[in-house]
């Protein structure tokens, strides 16, 4: 997954995707909707393909990370403060598009 410079981008045309290795040893291929900025972090919104079992509208958030040759990987965000700070930046973006909230407010209380 490699990325130029984008300014909060959502939705992009080139579809790249990345393959998540769980906890559990599953393997998740996943569909790269955009890379954005919140908080001084970048964070990168993953949609499971349509191949994968999972909940309709699932969305995984990760920190969006570049090693020192410019390769692209993702990390775990740290703590319920930063996926709250995300999670309503990327709601923000998608609303611009004329979508509802994909992270539900419920879900940033808990």
């Amino acid at each position: 997954m490699a990325k130029e410079k984008r300014e909060d981008e959502i939705f992009t045309e080139d579809q790249d995707t990345v393959t998540l290795s769980l906890d559990d040893g599953q393997e998740i291929e996943c569909l790269v909707l955009g890379i954005f900025e919140a908080c001084g972090r970048e964070y990168v919104a993953l949609l499971p393909s349509e191949e994968q079992e999972s909940e309709e509208g699932t969305v995984f958030l990760y920190r969006y990370l570049e090693d020192e040759n410019g390769e692209a990987g993702v990390g775990n965000i740290e703590s319920d403060a930063e996926y709250k700070a995300a999670s309503n930046r990327f709601n923000e973006l998608i609303n611009s598009y004329g979508y509802e909230d994909v992270v539900d407010e419920d879900e940033l209380d808990s």
